[in-house]
């Protein structure tokens, strides 16, 4: 018996099967321009993989079967493990043996340690968060935990040829019996969260740089990880520790797994709270420097966080492109419609905007360790680039999924676990207020930097409309009597303004100029609302733009 009672067209194609780094303009223009040569060569194959179908549709099963807390085992021995599906592990196999983990830190000396190749590294993660996120945090933390082990030496001697490995290695036993290994954070707990100086848990000295950790964590990411960073109050002041999962005789360190937290999203990605019950830690650098300690490991994860956040941005601009080159209203292909023009490209100039700026900032890592204008940018532009790219993204891929309709709101459209994916990185490694807050911190401990970085902002783009009145604002609200209630109109304008400078890099003129106009020398209107004039065919043209 047939059911059939209509034909089924005018329907979108499933998406994938994209090169997603070839087929990107705006990224291959925006590498090209921060040093990287030949990024079609270098990148095309990673590209391709991480743009099959087959990897995409690992994304959406690694969300739908979340990992799931095993706190005993079948005898009732305490394990405190997670399990996670088979396509969760399948991407974790796939983002080491690309190294996202580890590849800025290959062929590091030890003795003077400093990332490389940051920005074919951010490339890469730009790519992969549009396909699964969740897994990127294990990733994103591993890679930055080194720059954190470099203030013991000893440990980093021990930990960093297993980070440096392209294997993956799920295996719940002790990190010395493995090649490979992840690292995790644990910072903030219940009654201080951002305030990690409010920390409770205590670090009992055992002798030499061995320490026993007695306290919870309220956040703890990637629970399966090898080891963990975390900071407890020692009696020399708070004090960064590593934690391993075994204890060096081989048995199950008491780190007790409370359960995971039921989050928005990333949910592929386990979050847990964690009790501490004399837990076994090595001390990394002093006792009381746990805050100085961490804080090269923060810029690192930062910078990860605006690198995926426009990854998330450019993965539901293509699927809204892909989209209205696909479909047919009122007689005409949605990509010809005027008022969808003028949407989809409003959404690319913010896409360009954030792709030009990540890689600027990635490429800014490899230079500060031999050219202090290069780590002055670093240091004040990443928490600017978190904040303006982070918190924007959530009404971005709104937007994305506006243009879709009712296929885009349904789950198995892939934009609404994008638009669930987005508010985390805007929240972890400091929320909107502590981001801005962090930034005029800085600006006021080192004036004459911060003025330096403004200068040499203004000279990429002193021509275009609003930069000077951009650039006014934000000394004139450093100065102001009342500053720290201004701090997001800071980082607001500091970061438009930087990725104004990006564009000016890597961009055609008018796609600069029209940023400039709509962004820099007025306030943005709602997406689709702004006059983008000569921008808008070259900003369409180049979403995909296969080589």
């Amino acid at each position: 018996m047939s059911f059939d009672t209509h034909q089924v067209f005018n329907q979108t194609p499933p998406f994938g099967d994209v090169n997603l780094v070839t087929a990107d303009r705006p990224l291959l223009d925006a590498l090209m321009a921060n040093g990287v040569d030949r990024p079609q060569e270098t990148l095309g194959l990673f590209g391709q993989a991480w743009g099959s179908a087959e990897r995409l549709d690992l994304g959406r099963l690694a969300n739908e079967n979340p990992p799931k807390l095993r706190t005993h085992d079948p005898r009732g021995h305490r394990i405190d493990a997670v399990e996670f599906h088979p396509a969760y592990h399948a991407l974790m196999r796939a983002s080491m043996a690309d190294g996202l983990h580890a590849s800025s830190w290959d062929g590091a000396d030890q003795g003077h340690l400093a990332p490389r190749g940051q920005a074919e590294r951010a490339a890469r993660i730009y790519a992969v968060a549009g396909v699964e996120s969740g897994h990127v945090c294990p990733i994103t933390m591993t890679n930055a935990s080194v720059a954190a082990l470099a203030a013991a030496p000893n440990r980093l001697a021990e930990w960093l040829p297993r980070i440096r490995a392209r294997d993956y290695d799920p295996r719940f036993v002790p990190f010395w019996e493995k090649s490979a290994v992840t690292l995790g954070m644990g910072m903030t707990e219940k009654q201080g969260g951002t305030d990690v100086r409010a920390n409770t848990t205590t670090a009992e000295a055992a002798g030499g740089d061995e320490y026993a950790l007695t306290g919870h964590k309220w956040f703890m990411s990637a629970p399966m990880c090898d080891a963990f960073l975390v900071l407890a109050q020692a009696p020399g002041g708070l004090t960064c520790f590593l934690v391993p999962r075994f204890r060096p005789d081989g048995s199950l360190n008491t780190l007790r797994l409370q359960r995971l937290k039921d989050k928005l999203g990333n949910r592929s990605n386990a979050s847990s709270e964690a009790e501490f019950e004399k837990a076994f830690a090595w001390r990394i650098g002093e006792e009381g420097r746990g805050v100085r300690t961490i804080i090269n490991m923060v810029q690192l994860t930062r910078l990860d966080c605006a690198v995926a956040s426009a990854g998330l941005v450019r993965m539901g601009l293509s699927l809204a492109h892909h989209h209205a080159t696909h479909r047919t209203v009122f007689q005409k292909k949605l990509i010809d419609q005027p008022a969808m023009r003028m949407v989809l490209a409003d959404l690319a100039l913010e896409s360009e905007a954030m792709t030009a700026l990540g890689m600027r900032l990635a490429a800014s890592f490899d230079r500060a360790s031999s050219d202090e204008s290069e780590a002055a940018f670093s240091r004040l532009v990443t928490p600017a680039a978190k904040f303006g790219i982070c918190k924007a993204a959530p009404n971005l891929l709104y937007e994305a999924m506006e243009a879709l309709g009712g296929n885009g709101y349904v789950e198995e459209s892939p934009l609404p676990r994008l638009y669930r994916e987005a508010p985390v990185n805007a929240i972890w490694e400091g929320s909107g207020n502590v981001i801005a807050l962090d930034l005029l911190r800085a600006e006021n401990r080192e004036p004459e930097v911060a003025a330096s970085v403004l200068e040499s902002l203004m000279a990429e783009v002193q021509s275009l409309p609003g930069a000077s009145d951009a650039a006014r604002d934000i000394v004139l609200a450093l100065q102001s009597p009342d500053a720290e209630a201004k701090a997001r109109l800071v980082a607001d304008r500091l970061f438009t303004l930087a990725a104004t400078a990006a564009l000016a890099r890597s961009a055609p003129a008018e796609i600069t100029e029209a940023y400039a106009l709509t962004r820099l020398a007025s306030p943005a209107r709602m997406i689709g609302a702004n006059d983008l004039g000569r921008a808008v065919k070259p900003l369409l043209d180049r979403v995909f733009m296969p080589i």
